[in-house]
């Protein structure tokens, strides 16, 4: 997702707490590793590897001239033919302690040998972060952690229930509701990733309803590139 595209979902999203959550983790995430000069090792679970998110930060760390955004992926599953930048397995977090950052991202809960890795690199002097959808436990290892509960409301599906002049109340809770919104952990990733890289937050836009905003996206998420792109 280039910058265009980011922007243009933070304006879908403006009135949801995900703009705020996203820059705040982001920062979070920035403070902790460019004191030390990068150490961040970025890890999934068995069945999730954040490989796109490591790409995503491996740009940003390029484009806004911060190398210590550029993460190290940690995986569960190395071959011998991988190259060296994906042959780093879960034995590089034992050697993990002070003035490193630790990166977790769970769309589940983890296997007990991660969390118990993760907890003795935290006991080492690793600063722990998690994105995911609020396992207790791996909020409780977590320095910082920003959660992404599944969907809580189907957005048609009230259109298609709600009687003649609940428009509004819908419209409501989809400016307050960060769940209906329909936001899932790859768009935070991608917010993440971006808000990592800024320098500066963008100035404010006027307020607009979010069916508003959602239609303005569609159109311009499908009109011609510009020609600069």
């Amino acid at each position: 997702m280039d910058a265009v595209r980011v922007a243009l979902l933070r304006e879908v999203l403006a009135g949801t707490q995900w703009p705020t959550a996203t820059r705040r983790f982001a920062a979070s995430l920035r403070s902790s590793v460019v004191p030390h000069g990068g150490g961040l090792l970025l890890v999934g679970t068995r069945t999730y590897e954040p490989w796109h998110l490591a790409a995503h930060l491996v740009d940003e760390a390029a484009w806004s001239g911060r190398p210590e955004l550029a993460p190290l992926l940690v995986r569960h599953r190395v071959r011998p033919s991988d190259p060296a930048h994906l042959a780093v397995g879960l034995g590089r977090l034992a050697s993990a302690g002070r003035g490193e950052t630790l990166l977790l991202v769970a769309p589940e809960r983890p296997d007990g040998g991660l969390l118990e890795r993760v907890h003795d690199a935290r006991r080492a002097g690793a600063t722990v972060l998690s994105l995911g959808t609020g396992d207790p436990e791996v909020v409780g290892l977590a320095h910082d952690a920003l959660t992404i509960t599944p969907a809580a409301l189907e957005e048609r599906a009230e259109e298609e229930e709600a009687e003649p002049g609940d428009e509004e109340e819908i419209d409501e809770a989809d400016e307050t509701d960060g769940a209906a919104s329909g936001v899932d952990l790859d768009m935070v990733q991608h917010l993440v990733s971006a808000a990592a890289g800024e320098n500066s937050l963008p100035t404010t836009r006027g307020r607009l309803r979010f069916r508003d905003r959602l239609s303005r996206l569609a159109d311009q998420l499908t009109s011609p590139p510009p020609g600069r792109w």
